[in-house]
């Protein structure tokens, strides 16, 4: 058997519970693959993104209906190591990729103000959406994961003061027709951690100058900070995690001051059904 079949195999036997189940979970619970749909899966050269491009390749082959996918990976300036490294693994995995260019990290650098994270995130997906369309995709599939989801649950809260998590998909509002879904949403970051390990893969992380300075300075991110957060809560309650994410699954409207329209439009006060509900 040649590393790229133990690697996938690796997914549905050793690691069947914890990833390639959560995996399927996802696309069934939120519904985020459908008939005929073409996926461009949007490798960074992270884990994440190499395990769900993995992930993608097996389900695509044994999926009870027909649809295509498309392994893509927009460069936004690595250095030469970093684009080679992501070939490499690329070839390992036996994942056809389609490489695409972008001023992506030297237009971030050159802004003055405001998030270079931010920034680049959007830029990011608009050329993702932009390179998926060329290729005919109506959907593009994100890395992110449980953690990912959970950690933008509390920093919504903690440092934007709204209650707003990650979605398991979204309808693009500039790109018609496009979509962007999140298969590895119920997947754990040290399940992902443990999978590459097991398979002696060594990826990039992030290439991003900024954040090798904050790293280097030890000025760590604010996702940074509530990912220590809520490990150091785990220490006390081990459910800590999941109640995070089964928060956001289980709202009671009656229980909210105040919530928006789905359009992030209109703001709606409890108060506007309070005395209503007196004089039934």
């Amino acid at each position: 058997m040649e590393r790229h079949q133990l690697i996938e195999r690796s997914i549905i036997k050793k690691y069947r519970k914890s990833i390639w189940n959560n995996f399927v979970g996802a696309i069934k619970d939120y519904e985020l693959i459908s008939p005929d749909d073409k996926i461009a899966v949007c490798i960074s050269g992270g884990k994440d993104s190499m395990l769900l491009a993995k992930c993608m390749q097996h389900l695509q082959k044994y999926s009870d209906f027909h649809f295509d996918v498309e392994y893509i990976v927009m460069d936004p300036g690595y250095v030469g190591n970093n684009r080679a490294k992501i070939i490499e693994n690329a070839e390992i995995m036996d994942l056809p990729i389609k490489i695409y260019d972008s001023p992506i990290f030297e237009t971030v650098y050159a802004a003055e103000g405001g998030s270079p994270c931010y920034l680049c995130a959007r830029m990011r997906r608009g050329y993702l959406y932009k390179f998926a369309q060329e290729l005919g995709c109506n959907k593009i599939a994100l890395g992110h994961h449980f953690d990912d989801a959970i950690e933008t649950t509390l920093m919504s809260m903690l440092y934007g003061a709204e209650i707003k998590t990650m979605m398991p998909k979204l309808k693009s509002t500039n790109y018609e027709g496009m979509e962007l879904i999140r298969p590895l949403y119920m997947v754990r970051e040290k399940d992902i951690i443990s999978w590459a390990r097991y398979n002696e893969l060594e990826f990039i992380r992030c290439a991003c100058k900024v954040t090798q300075a904050n790293e280097e300075a030890n000025n760590g991110s604010k996702r940074q900070e509530v990912k220590m957060l809520i490990r150091k809560l785990k220490e006390e309650n081990d459910n800590v995690d999941m109640n995070i994410f089964k928060s956001v699954h289980n709202v009671n409207l009656a229980t909210i001051i105040g919530y928006r329209d789905c359009d992030g439009g209109e703001l709606h006060s409890f108060t506007e059904t309070y005395n209503k509900s007196e004089k039934k």
